[in-house]
């Protein structure tokens, strides 16, 4: 396994060159062996877990790896922070999967960087837990995310309220340059470094725009435009809830990254919130396609003096751009909602529907997941049929109603209401539960079994009925916390 980083080849004002701080004891704790093959991880190192600790935990460097901690600034709940950059990361490289495309490999946890702002560096085996299974619950789910290759126990406490057993987890993502990433250059007014790094992410992420000269910046805009809206129509097909969308939070490639107080919606209600430092509801479930907007307005704030010279003349542009994202987001969420319920095509009429329906759900306090799961199962079931009646009523029946519309019969249906409706999410609850065990215990057991289960969310396994059920108050009190 041979590493490079094309990244540590821009100028060094990019990031700074430092290795990771080497751990007591490395243990390799969870290992995700379904990404082996794909980064051609060789059998040598995948079969030696003493050996694979040691390159995950950052205490042995492997040829090509050029350990970097990159810089960038971030709005931080609307306040504008000028730097930020990573605290305890270290990219260590990328790898070629067989495709031959380049996967950025970053060690999280891995120790203190001159971006660590008092911070220690390290990460608990919690968060690390966490960020392991939502990454690949989402990546299963089929939404757009950054993946988790390793946690490793470290040996080594960590400070936080009490002291907890200290980890690190590897993160495999497209690349790690966020909307903050542009924001570090365009509050600096550094343009050569700018234009550098806008040339390197369309490179990487967006090639076929390489040929389009100066209109490139605005197709990059938008391209970023696209990526960002199909991640969050994702994001409320199946409840998930981010927490933290700052723009330092916000990846260009359009996956989701950085899982700190992320959770899962049970009830339906626009207005959840589950994380603690979010106390005035920012970044709310229902918020989340406003405040995707916004970022994306920041980030085109960074390109003004790359689409137009005349400053004027680039934010009439802008302003036109950032105008059509919600009639853009729209569209696409009424699309997905409209699949949710069955509706091959979506009818302008059905958005009626579509909002009474959930308006429903939210006066009945009924689950999200439940529900669709319940209305996919009703169309092959008197029995669900008649209770889906009871919950919804009159709204029922004027979706039967539509679905007879169709030129499609109850089994065709159903299939397409299954591609948009899980069977099962990482509920709140049972993530909290697993991560407990793995930090009294020491042991990964129910990790790996939740994780089993989480592997086919569109599928009935022999233990999917064991992480079905909603918590008993309702996720009432549930609060989730940054890690750092």
């Amino acid at each position: 396994m041979k590493f490079s980083n094309s990244y540590a080849k821009l100028d060094e004002v990019f990031y700074e060159r430092i290795r990771p701080t080497p751990v007591r004891d490395p243990q390799l704790f969870l290992w995700n062996s379904s990404l082996t093959e794909q980064l051609m991880i060789p059998d040598e190192l995948n079969n030696d877990p003493v050996a694979l600790a040691q390159v995950f935990s950052g205490n042995h460097i492997l040829p090509g790896s050029e350990p970097i901690a990159t810089a960038y600034a971030g709005h931080q709940f609307g306040s504008f922070v000028r730097q930020l950059g990573d605290g305890r990361a270290h990219l260590i490289g990328e790898l070629l999967d067989q495709s031959g495309k380049g996967w950025d490999i970053q060690l999280k946890g891995s120790g203190r960087t001159s971006f660590s702002r008092g911070g220690d560096g390290r990460c608990s085996i919690g968060p690390a837990v966490r960020e392991f299974i939502m990454s690949e619950a989402l990546k299963a789910l089929g939404v757009a995310t950054t993946r988790s290759l390793a946690v490793v126990t470290t040996g080594e406490p960590v400070f936080r309220e009490t002291p907890l057993p200290g980890a690190v987890v590897t993160r495999v993502a497209s690349s790690h340059i966020r909307i903050g990433t542009f924001q570090y250059f365009a509050a600096r007014g550094d343009l050569k470094s700018l234009i550098t790094l806008c040339h390197y992410a369309i490179k990487r992420h967006y090639p076929e725009l390489q040929t389009e000269g100066q209109n490139q910046y605005l197709s990059f805009l938008n391209k970023v435009i696209e990526k960002q809206i199909q991640l969050v129509v994702d994001w409320m097909r199946i409840g998930f809830i981010h927490g933290v969308m700052n723009t330092d939070n916000t990846s260009i490639s359009g996956e989701t990254i950085d899982y700190g107080p992320c959770a899962m919606m049970g009830i339906y209600d626009p207005q959840t919130v589950y994380s603690s430092i979010d106390t005035m509801g920012r970044y709310a479930f229902g918020n989340q396609p406003a405040i995707i907007q916004w970022n994306i307005a920041r980030f085109g704030e960074c390109l003004l003096p790359l689409i137009n010279s005349d400053n004027n003349k680039a934010l009439d542009r802008l302003r036109s751009i950032i105008s059509e994202f919600p009639g853009m987001f729209e569209k696409e969420y009424m699309k997905m909602m409209g699949k949710k319920l069955g509706l091959k095509f979506f009818k302008q009429d059905d958005q009626k529907l579509i909002l009474a329906v959930l308006n429903r759900l939210r006066e009945k306090h009924l689950d999200y997941t439940v529900t669709f799961d319940l209305l996919t199962k009703s169309l092959l079931s008197e029995t669900v049929a008649s209770q889906m009646k009871n919950e919804l009523e009159e709204y029922f029946e004027l979706w039967q109603k539509r679905l007879s519309e169709q030129d499609a019969d109850l089994h065709e249906v159903q299939v397409l209401m299954r591609q948009y409706n899980p069977v099962v999410i990482p509920r709140n609850h049972h993530v909290e539960e697993v991560i407990q065990e793995c930090q009294q215990s020491g042991k990964s057991t129910l990790a790996e079994k939740f994780l089993q289960v989480l592997s086919s969310p569109y599928e009935e396994l022999a233990q999917t009925h064991d992480y079905q059920d909603p918590p008993e108050d309702g996720d009432k009190d549930y609060k989730t916390f940054c890690g750092t």
